[in-house]
């Protein structure tokens, strides 16, 4: 008999595409969501013919309990995203991650099974690693709240220069937003629960996903989608701080396959995971890049030299664990992938709505 799988938030970006990866092993796929307008809109989910839809959301526990009915497995991708919008709506952010997350484990108590994936997020890491001249790795390294140009870069304590490094899941944690506690709640929360209780639960740490289906009119979602959405309706893409900060991008195919193989994969139970594609880019080239792949490379970044309050400098991925548990490599990278891209950007009616976000930011008092 097929499994059955439950995805939490799977009419979003990455639950869509994960559900076309499980449909295409022959899975049973249920996906509960709430359908939240910053993130779908007026229009109806995207979602392949064969997956069965139920809308509500994940704190509503007599719902929850009846979709829990005959899975073998959960994957918890429901949550609040946006590390800037975290920092003024906080019992938003708080109650659809923490809280619905705390929810979702209690009915799991209830309605057991065998293996819970949770999406988390590189985000908890704070900084990426750094290397020092003498060759030291530094793992918690903490920006100035008065960080201003010239001075983005971390330093080390004598004041040396910092290179930063590919970040493993060694690093320590290091929360810089609302939106990464949230994310390590999550993430904790789930692995206690799952030693508590017998269920086999891995944490996936994303880095930046990307990839076409993503929501272009939702100014909290990635940066890529961001982009497009500014170059679409001929406007500059906003680029905080110099644009020389560097993150990781992945594909979404990719992350899809690599929450399969944690589901499947025997070795992966109890661990904490990045996802990613093991390569770094800075903001402002990726900027240039899309702005090319669309034929507009007049429209060159706008580069603010302000940051946001909860952003860090460098975070990119050390993915040697995914390749030896999970047996996950990267298909699509970032620079062979942009015309599928902007084939979903130019067929879209996005709203760009970048310039309202870094205003609401502006107003709080959360751009410096």
């Amino acid at each position: 008999m097929a499994a059955c799988y439950l995805l939490t938030g799977g009419a979003g970006f990455i639950g869509r595409q994960l559900c076309t990866e499980l449909l295409a092993a022959g899975s049973h796929v249920r996906v509960l969501d709430s359908l939240v307008a910053q993130v779908h809109g007026d229009n109806e989910p995207l979602l392949p013919p064969d997956v069965e839809l139920l809308k509500g959301d994940i704190r509503d526990v007599d719902l929850l309990d009846s979709t829990l009915s005959g899975v073998d497995g959960v994957f918890h991708l429901a949550a609040e995203v946006g590390v800037g919008q975290s920092m003024y709506e906080i019992a938003r952010y708080v109650g659809g991650n923490d809280l619905g997350t705390a929810i979702l484990l209690e009915r799991l108590a209830a309605h057991p099974v065998c293996r819970l994936v949770v999406a988390s997020s590189m985000s908890v890491y704070g900084e990426g690693l750094y290397c020092d001249n003498a060759g030291h790795l530094h793992g918690r390294v903490r920006r100035s709240p008065n960080v201003a140009a010239p001075h983005w870069d971390p330093v080390a304590s004598d004041g040396g220069s910092l290179t930063p490094m590919p970040t493993d899941e060694s690093k320590q944690v290091d929360l810089a937003s609302i939106y990464a506690l949230t994310k390590y709640v999550q993430e904790r929360s789930c692995q206690i629960f799952g030693a508590t209780y017998g269920v086999e639960v891995v944490s996936l740490r994303l880095f930046n996903v990307f990839g076409p289906g993503q929501a272009l009119s939702n100014p909290y979602t990635g940066v890529l989608a961001n982009f497009g959405a500014r170059l679409l309706h001929g406007q500059q893409p906003l680029v905080f701080e110099d644009g020389q900060q560097k993150r990781d991008f992945v594909h979404v195919r990719d992350v899809a396959r690599a929450f399969r193989l944690a589901m499947e994969n025997s070795f992966a139970a109890g661990q904490t995971i990045n996802i990613a594609s093991g390569h770094s880019y800075t903001i402002d080239h990726v900027a240039r890049l899309l702005a090319q792949a669309m034929d507009v490379p007049h429209l060159q970044p706008r580069i603010l030299n302000k940051a946001r309050a909860g952003d860090i400098r460098h975070c990119f991925a050390d993915i040697g664990k995914a390749r030896d548990l999970l047996g996950f490599h990267p298909c699509h990278l970032l620079e062979d992938s942009l015309d599928e891209l902007v084939d979903w950007i130019s067929a879209s009616d996005a709203h760009d709505r970048g310039e309202d976000a870094r205003q609401q930011l502006e107003t709080r008092g959360l751009v410096i």
